[in-house]
């Protein structure tokens, strides 16, 4: 090996490797170099990413503070000082908590001053230390030490298993040497091989690896030199490794090369055979969809496929038909978004901002959608949820979905499958058939341009099940569950498709006629109708202006109140939604629209003129009764247009006992008028109730509107109410109203459309509302300007209806 003569070294020239740097002494020597003794509190220079180990002969250039410092109290003092590496190399002032413990002390042999003012030192090596604490931090590190590499144990070079490692650790970077023919001649490697004192040859290997000084440092700080041996051949052989698979790399690159001037060969002798042959096919054509190709982020599988197809492509005749249904194919591949999002805005204050401006009310179905969104949001893997918004018609099931997607910044898809019969609608046709297309999911991912947009699959109540031409309910399975549409196979397509980001939507007015398997892919979300207060504040925010704006009168000053459109809405539309409610707001504003024509003025609009502008109010709603009666009771009861008084009548007349029901009742509502009968009969003395009356007078209980179908446990309250009324002569109060199930035991049960039933007793006037206890939850989710008024009594037991609703004889 080359001696390094300290003198003559010339740093500004850049032709030292790190055989210069290798010492040329003896094992003996190497040996002194380890066993000297040394200072128990030695001046310390911090590294930044270099580790120095013993027996290393090394330049340090110095720029920091302390360091320099530090070299300038060795120029006076001639010290031995300890070398250590700092735990995060981008920290410019390191404190001792920023310090490795482990390092190694070194003989400063030389201080060069440079051109730019700063030093460059040239240490060696000698042995291990550890840093017990710190006793000077300025003007430079100063520390009280240990050392770890007192002596060498001449046993260690006797060792089997040692000798065995030291063997090994040779002949892999032999190996390394001999596959990295570019670094031969200049690699450390080679210098290495010719060290003998195995102790000294592990360090200088060690130093020479190609890893992180923080992996360095660990193997310094291992005190068996078994244990270091075995760890540095660990490394070797992942440098091993790594060289022979970049070979491979390197050769499979060549080889891809070869093929790609092969193909381009046989290529352009084809085009030559095919010009021959007719012309060649629409060069332009293929050109661009190649280009698009090229643009496109398809995994591997889908890359493959595609290159197939347009190679069979060129390999066929422009005349023939196939030609074209090829190119088409080939077309839709391209444009179709493979692996193309929209970025989701999960701003869950822009999110309830959207959803409050296009939608008013519906709070409960808003905190659902939120909670979906912000699951998304967490989750960053987003297997979006499938939703399925159940509700009558017109409550806005769809245009939350566009709502929703404005909300997220995604693209909006909607595809209605109302009367969908023919499952190839949505999984396409096999291309080989005559006008095969893609099915409708495919299409419509293509024009929307992205693979996650919000897609809405409206009135999915209404498709059809098993026919002749297929189960669309059976392919709609795969496309709504998160776990199988990751893989979506369209027949027209033949590649597999990832649907598995597209937020789905579905909407349904009856959950009734849902395939079970297919309502169990998805989270339901129930809408109920809207209250009257809802419909008001949606048509002065919503229906009014943009009615006003598609009939063009929004600069007439033609203005509706409230009250307008509550008279609307009580005389002439009766819905759970709001569709009719805008017909007839557009119906109004069309007549004036064709006053202000011919030159009328118009302005806020007045109640009376309604009825001259729609005719005769085509439903009366009912109030509340003016004067107490006996047997007459007043129910609250709940249907798909909202909520309705409802009044329950009893009379009797001499007979046998018998008890009859009419007004078009259900089988629930039947069974409702025996309990509470039967019950009364049970309880007739503590009732205060003649027991004759049952066998010598017949009973009959009517719900007017007989035209209207009515069923529901809710009336079971009202009709006991009634009959006690009836039976004991008592009459009800005019102002209160109530609803809830009975039992045979007197018990009062829950019922549901609470909210809906409140607002209905509201606008009759009622004052006072019976409820079973268990219903207090629902009333306290009510907003509290819809129960200002209202005086609430929750009950248990049947009787305490008595005296709450029956005047005081």
């Amino acid at each position: 090996m080359k001696k390094v003569d300290l003198d003559f070294i010339d740093l500004q020239n850049n032709d030292l490797t790190q055989e210069d740097f290798i010492s040329s002494t003896t094992q003996q020597e190497e040996l002194d170099l380890l066993e000297n003794e040394v200072e128990q509190e030695v001046p310390i220079m911090v590294l930044r990413n270099t580790v120095l180990f013993p027996g290393i002969i090394m330049p340090i250039t110095i720029g920091r503070r302390k360091s320099v410092e530090l070299i300038r109290h060795i120029e006076q003092h001639k010290t031995i000082i300890g070398i250590v590496a700092q735990k995060n190399a981008d920290i410019d002032e390191p404190t001792p908590a920023d310090i490795f413990s482990v390092g190694t002390l070194a003989d400063v042999l030389k201080i060069l001053r440079m051109p730019d003012d700063t030093f460059t030192a040239i240490v060696q090596g000698k042995n291990r230390f550890r840093i017990i604490q710190f006793t000077q931090e300025e003007p430079f590190y100063k520390a009280a030490i240990e050392t770890l590499d007192t002596q060498i144990n001449q046993q260690i070079f006797e060792n089997i298993q040692f000798q065995i490692l030291i063997s090994t650790i040779k002949e892999t970077i032999q190996k390394i040497i001999n596959h990295d023919p570019e670094n031969r001649e200049q690699s450390a490697y080679s210098a290495l091989l010719k060290i003998e004192n195995p102790v000294f040859f592990l360090n200088v290997v060690a130093s020479n690896l190609k890893i992180s000084h923080n992996e360095k440092q660990l193997l310094l700080e291992i005190n068996d030199y078994e244990t270091l041996a075995t760890e540095i051949l660990r490394h070797l052989e992942r440098e091993y490794q790594f060289i022979l698979i970049k070979e491979k790399i390197h050769e499979k690159v060549k080889n891809d090369i070869d093929k790609q001037q092969r193909d381009y060969y046989l290529n352009a002798q084809l085009k030559a055979i095919q010009e021959e042959l007719g012309g060649a096919p629409h060069e332009q054509e293929i050109k661009e969809i190649e280009q698009k190709a090229a643009q496109k982020k398809w995994d591997e599988r889908t890359k493959e496929a595609f290159e197939k197809e347009l190679a069979k492509l060129r390999r066929m005749n422009p005349m023939s038909a196939d030609f074209s249904i090829q190119l088409n194919y080939l077309d839709l591949v391209v444009d179709l978004p493979w692996n193309e999002y929209t970025e989701d805005n999960f701003d869950i204050n822009n999110v309830r901002k959207v959803l409050d401006e296009d939608h008013y009310g519906l709070e409960k179905v808003k905190e659902r959608i939120i909670e979906f969104i912000s699951v998304l949001k967490l989750k960053k893997e987003l297997k979006s949820p499938i939703l399925c918004l159940v509700g009558p018609p017109g409550v806005g099931k769809t245009s939350l979905g566009k709502s929703i997607a404005r909300a997220l910044g995604r693209k909006y898809v909607r595809m209605s499958l109302g009367g969908l019969r023919d499952e190839a609608e949505l999984r396409g046709h096999r291309k080989t058939y005559i006008g095969a297309m893609p099915g409708r999911i495919i299409q419509n991912l293509r024009k929307a341009g992205s693979s996650n947009p919000v897609f809405v699959l409206d009135e999915i109540d209404k498709v059809a099940g098993l026919t002749v031409q297929g189960d669309p309910e059976a392919a709609l399975l795969e496309i709504l569950d998160p776990e199988q549409n990751t893989h979506f196979y369209d027949n027209y397509l033949e590649i597999e498709y990832d649907l598995s980001k597209i937020f789905f939507i579905a909407t349904a007015n009856n959950l009734a006629t849902i395939h079970p398997a297919l309502r169990d892919r998805m989270e339901i979300i129930e809408l109920s109708g809207y209250t009257l207060e809802e419909k008001v504040q949606i048509a002065m925010r919503h229906l009014v202006p943009k009615q006003l704006e598609e009939n063009g009168m929004t600069d007439s000053g033609l203005r509706f109140t409230p009250a307008v459109i509550t008279k609307i809405i009580n005389d002439y539309t009766r819905e759970s939604g709001v569709r009719t409610l805008e017909r007839t707001i557009a119906k109004v504003i069309r007549k004036y629209a064709a006053r202000y024509v011919q030159g009328e003025k118009v302005g806020t609009i007045k109640v009376k003129e309604i009825p001259d502008i729609l005719g005769v109010p085509l439903f009366q709603k009912e109030k509340a009764l003016k004067k107490p009666m006996v047997g007459l009771a007043t129910g609250l009861a709940w249907t798909i247009y909202g909520g309705e008084i409802l009044f329950i009548e009893a009379t009797m007349s001499k007979g046998k006992g018998q008890i009859s029901m009419t007004g078009n009742l259900g089988d629930v509502m039947k069974e409702s008028v025996t309990l509470a009968y039967e019950y009364i009969k049970a309880n007739a003395k503590k009732l205060g109730i003649d027991e004759d009356i049952f066998e010598k007078y017949n009973i009959h209980v009517h719900i007017p509107e007989g035209a209207t179908p009515k069923d529901g446990p809710s009336a079971g309250i009202t009709i006991f109410t009634t009959l006690t009324s009836l039976l004991t002569n008592t009459p009800v109060r005019t102002d209160v109203a109530m609803t809830g199930e009975i039992t045979l035991r007197g018990k009062v049960l829950p019922v549901g459309g609470i909210k809906e039933k409140i607002l209905a007793a509201k606008r009759a006037g009622i004052k006072n509302i019976i409820l079973s206890q268990e219903n207090r939850p629902n009333v306290s989710e009510i907003e509290k300007q819809y129960v200002e008024g209202l005086t609430f009594h929750y009950i248990d037991e049947m009787i305490e209806t008595l005296e709450i609703a029956l005047l005081k004889k």
